[in-house]
């Protein structure tokens, strides 16, 4: 398939104007990336359809719980092709809200295990299932888990996440903020890949053997002290606000804390194992602990991306997020009222139909508008995070204030070029 891109209710000429439209958005005065299920495909990981189908598959018995329980409608377990010609009316999603069905489950289970209600094992163990699919959907690679060393570059799967990261940072110009990077997913691809580049990561915890949460690390940053002027272009680090948490997240003693993955790996492969039921790595909405210390957490996240899309002159890139989740879809909307956020959107299933009815309704309500500054990317592959990272520019040398003066040197008042000029 070809690149299709649409802006204010046109299709952009050729993919050398997508390139230059991406190209501008980088050199704008902040720049944020968001980042969902579908970016961590090419690493190993699954989208949540996929997540759900491997529940589906490997706890069967479960499911069919959930469904006579009433937690989820009998249709999610109808197996379905994710893809397909486009039906008559709009195409159901293929899975529930997993967040929304495991803090349903928390209530559940904690009222029945004060009512002492049978139905609380049960529950316990679909929400056991449950957060097994989304590990098994979130580890990536075993063997990442276990390197105790530096994050290597040459690990498979990253690439694409490497190639952003070093062309958002470089295209910094001198006195710009570092970029931001948003994201749904619980994996570490994010933290991993800014490792193995050197590129330091700000993700709101402080501490060298006790990483804990202090949002007021996301107003700190690292620069270069003998860099002067023009010398600092570029930046060293970027900002990562994990929106609904990290596998390696541990609440200890009311305060959350970041743990190494080797660390954190002993623990979840046994979980994975289902040699225990309790994993307290994971973090979800969940209702026992939200309002203590997770609604904490993540409401500062949450703000943050919000703080961000007001900010002036800012472009936010979207990958691999199928517009599933109400709250970011909420703080969405009303980011396109700031007259100067640009917002550019990678989704595979758009074909250049605005109204086609396989596209999420969030995003043919957004197409409705025709706001000059949304762009969609569609095209199958030629959406996913590979094409993102091709189609933004290399690090340029000179910003553009020195092109310019370069060109006027190269020139003599009469239009000729100076002797000697290379």
């Amino acid at each position: 398939m070809t690149v299709v891109a649409y802006r204010a209710g046109k299709t952009l000429s050729d993919e050398m104007e997508l390139r230059a439209h991406l190209a501008s958005l980088l050199r704008l005065e902040n720049i944020a990336l968001l980042l969902g299920a579908g970016a961590s495909c090419a690493a190993g990981g699954s989208t949540m359809n996929e997540v759900w189908a491997n529940f589906v598959s490997l706890a069967a018995p479960d499911a069919r719980w959930l469904v006579d329980n009433q937690f989820v409608d009998g249709a999610f377990l109808v197996p379905r092709p994710p893809v397909g010609p486009p039906p008559a009316l709009p195409r159901p999603p293929l899975a529930p809200n997993v967040e929304a069905l495991v803090d349903a489950l928390e209530i559940a289970i904690m009222e029945w295990t004060r009512l002492i209600d049978a139905r609380a094992t049960p529950a316990k163990n679909a929400r056991a299932s449950l957060f097994r699919a989304v590990l098994r959907g979130s580890v990536l690679s075993d063997a990442w888990w276990t390197s105790r060393g530096d994050a290597d570059a040459s690990w498979d799967g990253l690439e694409h996440h490497r190639a952003i990261l070093q062309k958002m940072t470089s295209a910094r110009q001198p006195g710009q903020s570092p970029p931001w990077v948003f994201t749904t997913n619980y994996d570490l691809a994010v933290e991993w890949a800014a490792e193995s580049v050197d590129i330091q990561v700000m993700n709101g915890f402080l501490g060298l053997h006790g990483r804990r949460f202090s949002p007021q690390s996301f107003d700190l940053g690292f620069r270069n002290i003998q860099a002067r002027g023009e010398a600092r272009f570029g930046v060293y680090n970027i900002y990562l606000a994990k929106l609904h948490g990290s596998l390696t997240w541990k609440e200890i003693e009311s305060n959350l804390y970041e743990l190494p993955a080797a660390q954190a790996w002993p623990e979840i492969k046994q979980f994975l194992s289902a040699a225990t039921d309790d994993l307290s790595y994971l973090v979800l909405p969940r209702a026992a602990k939200y309002l203590q210390t997770v609604g904490y957490v993540l409401g500062e996240l949450l703000r943050r991306f919000a703080e961000f899309m007001a900010r002036p002159q800012a472009a936010l890139l979207i990958a691999g997020y199928g517009f599933g989740d109400e709250h970011i879809n909420r703080l969405l909307r009303s980011a396109l009222l700031n007259p100067t956020l640009q917002v550019v959107v990678y989704l595979p299933e758009f074909n250049g139909d605005p109204s086609a009815a396989e596209l999420p309704a969030m995003v043919r309500r957004l197409l409705s508008l025709q706001n000059p500054r949304l762009t969609i990317v569609g095209g199958g592959d030629q959406a996913f995070l590979s094409k993102l990272a091709q189609y933004l520019p290399d690090p340029a040398v000179y910003d553009d204030d020195l092109k310019e003066l370069e060109r006027k040197l190269r020139e003599d008042p009469g239009g000729g070029a100076v002797a000697g000029a290379v």
